[in-house]
């Protein structure tokens, strides 16, 4: 059996190849292969890129093997080169920078993240779910927006800007939340920058208009308690404000006004 490489079986009893190799006291799989060449191609690429520091993201390590067999997949390159580089085994796609990582698909395709989620990413991987970056989490899929108290329906460049105008740098210091509440948009007005809530029912409704964003999302709270209480059936989202105590929003939520239009709907109770 060729160095680095060893036997496992299906459960249909079905034979393939196993390769893996230790560097720095540390036993890193390189997967499952169909033949014994192609795992022990897989390995002497592995030895090639954790040895010899001409092999970057860039430059694939293809010369010490055969070329006609299929390369490491550049999710375990880049696990790779960084454990080589930067002395840290991460087993998702990250390559450690200063004070910051970048989360690789590709080599063109990377995200940019601060250090402090390094822990983070380095247990869970990024997903890509109809145009969204989830990762799973204790079984369900979370959109990583969440993080920076983004919700799921927020557009960019609406709700959330990224300062530097890079869509894939992530740090925080680059994520500018515009409207963190549902229903609430900030905009100017009369030469005042104030929060607007709206609550959409056959159209945009607008509730009012407020010196916080804070009040703007009470207030949605309030219209959409009045238009269920009228018996539209309709599951309105809900604002949670964890920064106040309970009778601090029970004052706000009474003492807020919200438009005549949402007050006098007709109801619909059967």
């Amino acid at each position: 059996m060729e160095k680095g490489v060893y036997t496992a079986t299906k459960k249909d009893g079905t034979l393939y190849y196993r390769s893996a190799i230790s560097f720095k006291n540390k036993r890193i799989s390189l997967g499952s292969f169909p033949t014994e060449a192609a795992a022990s191609h897989a390995y002497r690429l592995a030895d090639a890129i954790l040895h010899d520091p001409k092999y970057t993201l860039e430059r694939r390590a293809d010369s010490p093997a055969n070329s006609a067999l299929p390369a490491l997949p550049f999710n375990k390159r880049v696990t790779l080169i960084n454990f080589r580089d930067n002395g840290m085994y991460i087993k998702t796609p990250i390559y450690l920078r200063k004070n910051y990582f970048h989360y690789y698909f590709s080599l063109e395709d990377y995200y940019i993240f601060d250090i402090d989620d390094l822990f983070y990413y380095s247990n869970h991987s990024i997903i890509r779910r109809g145009g969204h970056l989830c990762v799973s989490d204790y079984g369900m899929q979370v959109n990583i927006l969440s993080r920076y108290g983004i919700k799921n329906y927020a557009v960019a460049g609406r709700d959330y800007n990224f300062v530097n105008g890079n869509t894939r740098d992530f740090r925080y210091e680059n994520i500018e939340i515009i409207n963190r509440y549902h229903g609430v948009f900030r905009k100017q007005y009369r030469g005042q920058t104030v929060y607007e809530a709206r609550i959409h029912l056959n159209g945009d409704f607008i509730i009012g208009r407020y010196q916080t964003e804070t009040e703007a999302a009470i207030a949605y709270n309030k219209a959409a308690s009045t238009l269920i209480r009228k018996g539209y059936d309709k599951k309105f989202p809900v604002n949670f404000l964890e920064d106040l105590s309970t009778e601090e929003y029970k004052t706000c939520f009474k003492q807020l006004a919200i438009s005549k239009k949402i007050r006098t709907l007709q109801d619909r109770l059967p």
